[in-house]
This record gives structure tokens, sequence and C-alpha cells, in this order.
């Protein structure tokens, strides 16, 4: 059996100081810069790569601006779509954040991914918990109980406009004179505590028609949140020995649910730092091993995170993509025209 394989791409990498530890000279504003990051991902055969977003200009939540620390970022969906053209098969995945942003606004931005990618889109919703988050644009702080339930409303309100088009709504009958089959756009007058939306979409139905959408969740309200809006979720043990008990708990919860081991990978010694998941250092083979072990207890697949994207990614697509190969547990060649529902196994 395949074990998926994505990697998840921040700034220079997902250790704080991945900017010194390069000699990369570009700005991570280049599009250049991602679309050699995606380049080298698609060789690897990777099913997907996520592109992480914040409504802060650094990774992490706090108010404080740590001066040693890569700042400034762009936006991810716009990112994705910059780096869609220089690919053919890899799925692409940016974060975009939920609170105080507009599912309208959101639901489209996904649906034009799908179609410049050509069906290989997807959509990671974060929340946003802080009052200094709320402050830096003068939006309202949401009530922490609440943040969930908005969420939930919001992927919903996504999910609904997306279909709002059916899949032959547009005929361009010249005979006719009729471009759009008006009976097959549909208003989805969704009403609800947070949002109040008439729709349809102003963009028509994805290629994929629900483009996937995916969770990185660390506590059970979040696998609770992910199994009623999501397709994917990314779980994060905490060593190789909880990974087999976290799987338990969450397909338990969502036993519809794509399951997703998440962590920090090292190749190169640079392990000493926080992350919000395991920071794992070792040899590619060692790797590799425990990632078949968590295919035994289950898991559909693994996002790995770069500690330093001009290093460690190199490593991932060179040297673990064809140990998984010689084990037969990946593929040797992307299918033609598939989707990225098709290739993680997401029938409807």
């Amino acid at each position: 059996m395949t074990l998926h394989l994505g990697v998840a791409l921040d700034g220079y990498g997902w250790h704080p100081q991945a900017w010194a530890l390069v000699a990369e000279s570009r700005s991570v504003l280049s599009g250049g810069y991602w679309a050699d990051l995606a380049v080298t991902a698609e060789r690897g055969l990777l099913d997907f790569l996520t592109i992480d977003d914040t409504l802060m200009p650094q990774i992490g939540r706090s108010s404080r601006i740590h001066p040693d620390r890569l700042t400034g970022r762009g936006d991810a969906v716009l990112t994705a779509a910059r780096i869609a053209p220089a690919t053919r098969h890899i799925g692409l995945i940016p974060v975009a954040t939920v609170t105080h942003t507009e599912p309208f606004h959101i639901s489209k931005a996904i649906a034009t991914l799908d179609f410049v990618s050509r069906g290989r889109a997807g959509w990671q919703p974060r929340v946003s918990g802080t009052a200094h988050e709320a402050a830096l644009f003068g939006r309202r702080s949401i009530n922490p109980d609440e943040l969930f339930d908005e969420a939930r409303d919001y992927v919903e309100v996504v999910r609904r406009l997306w279909d709002s088009w059916e899949d032959d709504a547009v005929i361009r009958d010249v005979a006719t004179g009729r471009f759009i089959d008006r009976d097959k756009l549909h208003y989805i007058d969704f009403t609800g505590k947070y949002f109040s939306v008439k729709g349809p979409s102003i963009t028509p139905r994805p290629p994929q028609g629900q483009p996937v959408v995916a969770v990185l969740a660390h506590a059970t309200p979040v696998y609770e949140f992910a199994a009623a809006t999501a397709d994917v979720v990314f779980v994060t043990p905490s060593d190789d020995a909880a990974a087999g008990a976290l799987h338990d708990e969450v397909r338990g919860i969502g036993a519809h649910l794509k399951v997703f081991a998440d962590i920090v990978v090292s190749f190169h010694g640079q392990n000493d730092f926080r992350s919000d998941t395991w920071v794992w250092s070792g040899t590619p083979a060692e790797l590799v091993n425990m990632l078949l072990g968590w295919q035994r207890l289950g898991f559909d697949g693994v996002r790995l995170r770069p500690a330093v994207h001009a290093t460690d990614l190199a490593v991932i697509v060179d040297e673990v993509v064809p140990l998984l190969q010689r084990a037969d547990r990946f593929r040797t060649h992307y299918r033609d025209g598939e989707s990225l529902r098709e290739r993680i196994g997401l029938t409807t």
C-alpha cells in the first residue's frame, strides 16, 4: 500500500533561524524561490505541499516581534497560484485564516486556485484567537469558546459556495445566445449565528467539485472540528511511542478522515528549537523505518516539515523517497490528469 507523503513549507524552513543557516539570497517574497521549492517537491513525486500563513508577520502568535527571526511573508493562496504554472502534478494546499476574513472571498480564491492548477488545490483553514491579531486590522476579538463554532460555519459556507454552480452551468450556446444556464446557479441562503450569505459564488464550480480541506490539529476539540469539516487531518505525535494511541483517538472521532502524522525533520543537526510539533533528527533510513511503522498503525500518510528548506527538502526528495520506493510503499510516477482528491483516495 502506498504511503502518502507531503511537505509543509514556510519561510526558509521551520527552524526559527533557518534564514541564517542557508546561503539562499532570494527573498521569501520571490515567486522564483517558491516555484523552485515546488519543482523540487514535485521531483520527489510528493502528494502535495502546504504553504503556511498567519495574521502575524512571524511564525507563531506572540505579539512580540523577535529581531532574530524571519519577519514578513506573502499571502499563501496567492503564492500557491504563482507556483501552480511551474508544476503539473503536486497538490497545492495553502493556509488561509478564517477568523476576521470572509468565507465568500476564500471560497472564490481556492476555487480559482483549483482552476489554475487543474484540480490540484486544497485549503487549510486556521483560526486566530488573540486580541493583538484582531487589533492588527481593526477587527473584533473572538470569544475563544466560539472560535471553532464560527470556523465550522465558515467552512460550511465555503463548501456550499463551491457547490452553488452545477458542473455544466456554463453552456456557451452561440445559437441561442446563452452563455449560462441560469437554472444551474443556486442561492445558498446560508443563515447562521456568524454569517448570512446568499450566494451564489462568482466563480464556477471548481474542477474537483470540492477542493481538499485539511486541518492541523493538536487536541481533541480540533479533532472534532476536523471531523465535522475536513477531508484530511494533520496530527502531531509527541514521540514514536505516542503515535498509535493518537491515531486511534482521531480515527474514533472522524472515521472518514485521512489521518496524516505531522513532524519537523532535520537531517543536519538543527533540531534544538521549540516547535508546535515533534522535531525529529536522524538518518533517512531511520525516518523511513518509523514512517512505515506508522503506516502499519493505520496512518494514511505523513506531512514532513523541513527544518531548513535548502538542505532538508532535498534529503526528503533524494533519499527518503527512494527508500520508500525500494520498500514498495511509494509511487514511481504520477498519473496524468489525476486530481488531488483522487490521489489521496477521496472518492466523494
